[in-house]
């Protein structure tokens, strides 16, 4: 069969590089092909828009969910608000009231006994309403224990049921070396020269607070305390909130017993706070097991501040300490600076936390009076969204939304985790 002829040139040749034309049944085959790629083009870029659609209505959703959560925390934290003031009512009602007048009679009463040997002096002691007798203990019984007492003298170890540490005082009191019984002094003109009985009760905190009505009493400040002062809520140190311990514990309110004696012979074991800034299971951690023997707040007081340990995940001693260097020149405890007038320096409790942020998030909802930091801790947090800046507490949440089931607000939850990666 004869070839055909290829196309010619001008001159009739044959060109040999000239292309062939397509075949018709070629060009017919590939229309489909881009037709499907087409489709599959537009599906994959649908399922693409869809995809987008369903994130943006599942972060919408989230969003609207953890704000609801907030919502819901913040009722909680206003709910348990009314629970603890409930409580305290309670307590203060089972609280026994023993008052006297102490006048000018007693007080010349008691001049006359200390002169009457062992007995007027253990008479002294139990007038004062300080020593705490075991239940059914009679008057009699009492004062054969305040004379058994009174025979130890000054030693250090001879502790006394009430709320004066014997050893306490006798370090922070190194002029009644060799002197009579430690509870005796202080009954006698201790307590009239404002020497502190114990770590946890401060009587010039106690005096600025109470003047009137230890005034309209007669009474020093710790038996004010001991006799009026706890069953009406008076706390006896910055740190110990007496509202705040009695909410923790059902028994205590129904027993109506001084919060900071329960503390002292039980609570602390049972690992309840004595203030909203002091958390004992943090504290505690940072101590090595041997010194973790007595009541962590003692502890923090007397040597744990000195340290650095902290008290709480976002009050730092240390860095408070830096913001103002005279704070630790004048030898003062960091954190009942803060609560008494750090804050409304403008001080911020640590790196954490910023007063000034939380106090512009709650405008008008912040109480009067309150400290940023405890308000933030207990129920404020859950009604701003960032206590600090560049922390976004709704964010947060919706990472964690186990918090939602515990009581650890946003940020000591993140400092926690930072304190103990």
């Amino acid at each position: 069969m004869a070839d055909r002829p290829g196309p010619r040139g001008a001159g009739g040749s044959v060109d040999m590089t000239a292309a062939p034309a397509p075949a018709p049944q070629d060009a017919q085959a590939v229309h489909p092909l881009v037709a499907k790629a087409q489709r599959l083009a537009e599906h994959h870029r649908r399922l693409e828009n869809a995809q987008l659609d369903a994130e943006a209505e599942t972060a919408l959703t989230r969003s609207r969910l953890t704000v609801a959560l907030l919502h819901a925390l913040e009722g909680r934290a206003a709910a348990r608000h009314a629970l603890r003031g409930h409580l305290v009512s309670l307590h203060q009602r089972a609280a026994v009231r023993s008052p006297r007048r102490h006048n000018r009679i007693s007080k010349t009463l008691d001049k006359i006994l200390l002169r009457l040997g062992t007995l007027g002096r253990a008479l002294v002691i139990l007038r004062s309403g300080l020593w705490t007798s075991p239940p059914g203990t009679g008057w009699a019984g009492a004062l054969k224990d305040i004379r058994a007492y009174l025979a130890q003298g000054a030693a250090p170890a001879a502790q006394p049921p009430a709320l004066l540490d014997q050893a306490f005082y006798l370090a922070s009191n190194p002029d009644l070396s060799g002197a009579a019984s430690p509870l005796l002094h202080y009954v006698a003109s201790g307590a009239r020269e404002g020497r502190r009985p114990h770590p946890l009760f401060d009587p010039a905190y106690y005096a600025a607070r109470n003047g009137q009505a230890m005034l309209a009493s007669g009474l020093e400040a710790l038996e004010h305390f001991v006799r009026i002062g706890a069953a009406e809520g008076r706390d006896p140190h910055p740190l110990f909130d007496l509202d705040w311990y009695v909410a923790q514990d059902p028994a205590l309110t129904d027993s109506g017993a001084n919060p900071l004696a329960h503390y002292l012979a039980h609570g602390w074991r049972a690992g309840l706070s004595p203030h909203p800034l002091f958390a004992p299971d943090f504290y505690l951690a940072q101590l090595p097991l041997a010194e973790r023997e007595g009541p962590p707040l003692v502890h923090y007081v007397t040597v744990g501040w000195r340290s650095g340990l902290k008290p709480h995940p976002l009050f730092d001693p240390a860095w408070y300490l830096r913001q103002d260097p005279e704070i630790e020149a004048s030898g003062r405890e960091p954190l009942s600076h803060f609560l008494l007038e750090g804050a409304d320096r403008g001080l911020d409790p640590s790196g954490w936390f910023s007063c000034a942020a939380h106090r512009e998030a709650r405008g008008a909802n912040l109480p009067e009076g309150a400290n940023p930091l405890v308000d933030y801790l207990t129920g404020g947090a859950w009604a701003v969204s960032a206590a600090s800046p560049g922390f976004a507490a709704a964010a947060y949440l919706a990472a964690n939304p186990d918090l939602a089931q515990g009581d650890l607000t946003p940020l000591e939850h993140w400092a926690r985790r930072a304190s103990h990666p």
